[in-house]
């Protein structure tokens, strides 16, 4: 896929599908200047003394993908962050977690009776799309540093236009995937930045279990979730850029 130089760009996009995930991160830049395209807000400014363009997709894969490419097109970033909240579907992983992507796919993608196996995009020369290991070694490290209260986790996200929160998907999930987490936009914003050759890294914070408790524990673990993945996004900026 398209191959892009980025060693000069010292611009990092910041991604997240909520307004709450994007706000406090707004109130810690500097130098800002909005600008309206698709119907989001793109604020560019500074963080951590370093240029970000953050801004709220908006939930769900085609909101995801879109935003992204603007990112690329109009600001030219050298990389592609997507904070935000997801469903465990590893026992081990508890609520208050982060997971960083090692790749992602999109669980909600069928073409089997084309020969692909269940996931994969068809025509896609790969069935999922790998995250950049220089930017998850520098979010380990970060989250393990702003985060001590919490376990951090590498492994693979799947995304869909679907709240998993019945037993029965989740199992389907993990059988077909061994995904670490689910959610609704990852996915896409990976696909994007593959197809544009830029650095790419998912992070997300363990909100639910995402079965049927995910409802009940949504609300009550939101506003920890959010918490975490600010302190780590900052730190990633401020790590990533030198």
């Amino acid at each position: 896929m398209g191959e892009r130089n980025v060693n000069n760009k010292k611009i990092i996009g910041i991604i997240g599908a909520m307004e709450e995930e994007v706000a406090r991160l707004k109130e810690q830049m500097e130098e800002t200047e909005v600008t309206t395209k698709a119907s989001m807000e793109f604020c560019k400014g500074r963080l951590m003394g370093k240029e970000v363009v953050v801004v709220r997709s908006g939930i769900g894969k085609v909101n995801a993908g879109i935003c992204t490419q603007i990112l690329v097109d109009e600001y030219d970033v050298c990389a592609v962050v997507n904070t935000g909240i997801a469903g465990s579907l590893r026992a081990e992983i508890d609520i208050g977690d982060i997971v960083l992507s090692t790749d992602a796919l999109q669980h909600d993608m069928e073409a089997t009776a084309f020969g692909y196996p269940v996931g994969q995009i068809p025509r896609m020369d790969t069935l999922s799309f790998m995250a950049d290991a220089k930017l998850r070694e520098i979010a380990k490290a970060a989250c393990e540093r702003v985060n001590p209260e919490i376990h951090v986790h590498e492994g693979r996200v799947v995304s869909g236009d679907q709240f998993i929160s019945d037993k029965e998907k989740k199992n389907w999930l993990i059988e077909n995937f061994h995904g670490y987490c689910t959610e609704m936009e990852g996915a896409a914003i990976a696909q994007a930045a593959y197809l544009n050759g830029i650095p790419f890294l998912i992070i997300r914070a363990i909100s639910d279990k995402a079965d049927d408790s995910a409802h009940e524990d949504y609300p009550a673990f939101e506003a920890k979730a959010i918490t975490h993945c600010v302190r780590l996004t900052a730190a990633i900026v401020q790590d990533y850029i030198k």
